[in-house]
């Protein structure tokens, strides 16, 4: 989980122009519609300091309430996984993964869209951009430092990182992604990544999902993966992933980081309207504190090991089992980010009715999942439903007042602009003490919907946030 500076540091450049593979997740994610950095400064010139290890103090996380386990996740074919400690923690854990893919593999990503963006973020666009997806060879991540918001520097450093590993899985540099999650403004120390590239190269194995979770995560209580089988013209093809991601989740175009791999054969165009269509109702979904990453990234890969016969388009018929696998993997995930959200002890689904647009019925869904008078009301297992209607008005988007409806789980709290004549506050009282809850609001002016998915916010995220670097 990336986070800020203690100290504030100087204003960098507008952001620059959208590049060719970002435009191109975002006009086929609206086209789509209907079918669903400076260093961190010190005093007076100063060069940027080398990354401190960042300050977790994991026997104060207990894993969350809401976790699920790790699932059991086959090898996919073609892809070999490998982790070390290159030591950005001061405690013991390992913190670097780096995955190796065969000749001829493809890759997509969607990033971020904040204007500070990472190192990580602008190389990985940048060689998306030039290799059309094609021959991608190695991932490299790192946690406990984002290099986010270190200008040239930190740039240097992806560069010095994907060169040395180019080397030793002999492949250009272009071909190798990077990515990097922890404190922002705090320049990448890329001398103890590639002082472990030999041991990581020697522990590379094609079983190694749950260590790969691992090593990536930073205040995450418990590891995310998911995996499933689908069927391309009778082959099983396998797609596996894992994720990261506790806090700073309100993802915009991806997650904080998610790795997702499959064994089909697939062309990285099919691959990049694949993965900017279902990243909308999944990652782009999920919020767990209403703030982005400067690091957001999802990176699809295709190994093409499979023995499945190559598909060149998205849309086809073959592909439609893969796509709905594709889909329930992604869903999987984002909601792991939300079960271990800073703190959280409710996992919430919000779901808007009778709006006049999709983008506004998910407007209105989203103001009300980041609400802090609704997330705390929710940790004190209160049905405050003034608070809901309150978080509907401010998302300024058009509703009826006098046919608004609140429902929780089966509950009618209000209907039609007033409490609802069949409201019980000891059945309401019992029903929000359950884990797991729903909220359904109508609000009367059309027929689009939309669900995002979010959890309560207690005085453990507050905790867990006031103390992340002191």
């Amino acid at each position: 989980m990336s986070r800020k500076p203690a100290k504030p540091a100087a204003r960098t450049p507008a952001a620059k122009s959208a590049k060719p593979v970002e435009v191109v997740g975002q006009t086929i994610e609206r086209a789509l519609e209907p079918l669903t950095s400076a260093v961190k400064r010190a005093a007076a010139g100063k060069p940027a300091a080398k990354a401190a290890p960042a300050k977790v103090d994991k026997a104060a996380m207990p894993v969350s309430p809401l976790a699920v386990p790790f699932p059991r996740m086959k090898p996919v074919r073609g892809v070999t996984l490998g982790t070390g400690r290159a030591g950005f923690y001061k405690h013991e854990r390992e913190d670097l993964l780096v995955m190796s893919f065969p000749e001829g593999a493809s890759c997509a990503g969607v990033f971020t869209r904040h204007a500070v963006g990472s190192a990580p973020v602008d190389w990985c666009k940048r060689q998306l951009e030039a290799t059309k997806g094609e021959g991608v060879k190695a991932l490299v991540v790192n946690a406990g430092c984002a290099n986010s918001f270190t200008g040239r520097p930190g740039a240097d450093a992806v560069r010095r990182v994907a060169s040395a590993v180019g080397k030793r899985f002999d492949c250009r540099q272009r071909d190798v992604m990077v990515a990097s999650t922890g404190v922002i403004g705090v320049l990448l120390d890329d001398a103890k990544i590639t002082a472990r590239l030999p041991e990581v190269e020697g522990r590379l194995e094609a079983d190694g999902w749950g260590g790969a979770a691992r090593a990536i995560m930073t205040t995450d209580t418990f590891p995310k993966g998911a995996y499933a089988e689908a069927k391309i013209d009778g082959v099983t093809v396998r797609i596996g992933g894992i994720c990261k991601g506790s806090g700073m989740i309100a993802p915009d175009m991806a997650t904080m980081l998610a790795f997702v791999v499959t064994d089909a054969n697939i062309s990285p165009r099919a691959l990049q309207a694949l993965v900017s269509l279902y990243t909308r109702n999944t990652f782009n979904a999920v919020t767990v504190d209403g703030d982005r990453s400067t690091n957001d990234t999802l990176l699809l890969f295709a190994t093409g090991q499979s023995g499945a016969p190559k598909v060149s388009r998205a849309g086809e018929h073959r592909l439609a089992d893969f796509r709905d696998k594709l889909e329930a993997v992604l869903m999987n995930l984002a909601h792991q980010l939300v079960r271990d959200g800073e703190g959280a002890t409710k996992f919430i689904k919000i779901t808007v009715t009778g709006a006049q647009s999709a983008a506004s019925a998910r407007k209105i869904a989203r103001s009300v999942a980041d609400s802090p008078l609704v997330k705390t009301a929710f940790a004190g297992e209160d049905a405050n439903w003034g608070r809901i209607v309150m978080a509907v008005g401010k998302a300024d988007e058009p509703v009826d007042r006098d046919s608004l409806s609140v429902k929780f789980g089966p509950h009618w709290a209000a209907q039609d602009g007033l409490i609802a004549a069949s409201y019980d506050e000891a059945k309401m009282s019992a029903y929000m003490k359950k884990a797991e809850l729903e909220v359904t609001i109508d609000v009367g002016v059309g027929r689009a919907s939309s669900t995002v998915w979010t959890c309560d916010l207690t005085k453990r995220y507050v905790e867990i946030n006031g103390d992340y670097r002191s």
